[in-house]
């Protein structure tokens, strides 16, 4: 991971990273200063959100929001009919809370792989969680958005930022604690990112400061280096995936896999007959049958055994308690995995962010989002148990983003416009400085002028550039020779020197 990371910072790396530390343009967390009416739109996945946020120094954050689905259809349709569907739904929001005349600032989450090249531009690299909308990659997701908005035409917003939902989470967690600058989701999907040190970023202008880096960390092991630990299990989940071969670390992790990988895992044991009399159920060999969640239920779950027992019902099967137990270590494995290798991710994060520090204090503040953290109390036990082994010198503390990533946008296109307030002020102070062409001409011509007024004997005396004679004839020719003093007086102090010309020592 270390070493992936340290190469996708690099332009030309040696070999090629399979993470891709997205620079986000993101350049400072929250300092509680942020106020202001700001909308959110928040598409990841089948369901989107609008909100609508309002950061107050008084009464902190409020928010209210409204869900939609996007079909198979859309989802897998063209690119136009998605984001029409989308300012479709917006306008909706809109009009049913009499904003369609206000111009509010929005906030863009879009959780797909992107490549960003400012706050507000971010090409789609590829899609993935099931989304195939033609005429999407290799496009500013933006634009697509602003272009559908306007095919509307029946109101306006400010798309001022777009934004991960990893970064997101690690914002929204920042507003409370301003500490946080790691943001780390495992729900459907896993990612993390962090601030990272301007001046390692070999892609984006500039040295001073930090910026958030999208580390895309899924993509881990697509070259093949994850091979040794990657199961007969993984590889038949794989093999009937939508990307196979793509997003190996993230299928070794998160929920959208997780549940796939128990149910082959079931079906192995059964057909060796160690499990439920070696008798199986077409429930049982369908994929998609054994969700998440069930892995969940099942690894919290114990004697008698209620939930496990209800949800291999739901399958057709019927559990002695034995089985119970042995399916609930089958869970549990699957989960603890899952939770290791997010802790051995996290503690090269760390180790990233102690080596960027000078002064480093030996904590790492991490905002954490996703359904497999939250709704799984195992989870959060295991992977702080590995970190402590494999981040022995390093505190890390997690704050649980409990307004998900929609807070976080919010508080990211607050920032940028205070930042961006910022620097108004900063060009407004600055702008007599600033030298026009037009301007320096008008000091060239009066240069000019006072030169030549200068160099008359009756005009001389009033002249601002006086142009006085030195009576200096001549400018070296290579030929002086000869040793020489030179007395320099012009201030408090002053140097006499030897002066050797053409003297061959």
């Amino acid at each position: 991971m270390l070493d992936n990371m340290e190469r996708g910072l690099q332009v030309k790396p040696e070999r090629p990273s399979t993470l891709k530390m997205l620079p986000t343009y993101v350049r400072s967390t929250p300092n509680g200063t942020e106020f202001g009416d700001f909308l959110v739109l928040d598409l990841g996945g089948a369901i989107f959100r609008i909100l609508k946020v309002k950061l107050s120094r008084a009464s902190g954050v409020e928010m209210e929001s409204e869900v939609f689905e996007i079909s198979e259809e859309i989802r897998t349709g063209t690119g136009e009919q998605l984001f029409d569907h989308v300012a479709d739904c917006l306008g909706r929001f809109l009009q049913h809370r009499n904003l369609g005349k206000e111009v509010l600032p929005l906030g863009f989450t879009f959780s797909f792989p992107c490549v960003q090249s400012q706050l507000d531009k971010s090409v789609l690299i590829s899609w993935t969680k099931g989304f195939r909308c033609s005429g999407v990659e290799g496009k500013d997701v933006v634009q697509l958005l602003r272009n559908a908005i306007q095919r509307r035409g029946d109101y306006k917003v400010d798309v001022i930022a777009i934004v991960n939902d990893t970064v997101g989470t690690m914002m929204s967690c920042g507003y409370k604690d301003h500490s946080c600058e790691v943001g780390f989701i495992v729900g459907t999907g896993t990612n993390v990112c962090y601030m990272e040190e301007m001046g390692n970023m070999e892609a984006v202008e500039g040295d001073e400061g930090t910026m958030c880096i999208n580390v895309e960390w899924g993509t881990l092991g697509d070259d093949g280096t994850l091979n040794d630990i990657v199961t007969e299990y993984d590889s038949q989940m794989d093999q009937t995936s939508s990307e196979p071969g793509r997003q190996r670390f993230d299928k070794m992790i998160s929920g959208m896999y997780m549940g796939e990988i128990v149910r082959h895992v079931l079906v192995k044991l059964t057909s060796q007959g160690l499990l439920f009399g070696g008798v199986s159920t077409q429930q049982l060999l369908k994929k998609g049958t054994f969700g998440t969640k069930d892995v969940s239920d099942i690894e919290n779950d114990n004697f008698p055994f209620e939930k496990t027992k209800s949800v291999l019902a739901a399958l057709g099967l019927k559990p002695s308690e034995q089985d119970c137990v042995q399916v609930k270590c089958v869970c549990s494995a699957v989960s603890l995995r899952s939770a290791r290798l997010c802790a051995a991710g996290l503690s090269a994060v760390a180790s990233r962010i102690k080596n960027n520090r000078q002064h480093y204090l030996g904590r790492v503040t991490v905002g954490v989002d996703g359904s497999v953290y939250k709704t799984n109390p195992k989870f959060g036990e295991h992977l702080n148990e590995a970190l402590r082994e494999l981040a022995p010198g390093c505190q890390v503390k997690f704050l649980v983003s409990e307004d998900g990533s929609g807070k976080g946008t919010a508080i990211v296109t607050a920032v940028a416009q205070r930042l961006a307030t910022q620097r108004k002020h900063i060009d407004e102070i600055l702008a007599p400085f600033l030298m026009s062409e037009a301007k320096l001409k008008e000091v060239q011509g009066r240069m000019r002028n006072e030169m030549e007024i200068g160099l008359h004997r009756q005009t001389q005396p009033g002249a601002t550039v006086k142009m006085l004679p030195t009576y200096v004839r001549a400018t070296p020719d290579g030929t002086e020779v000869g040793e020489f003093i030179a007395l320099d007086l012009g201030g408090y102090q002053f140097q006499s020197f030897v002066c050797k010309c053409g003297l061959e020592k």
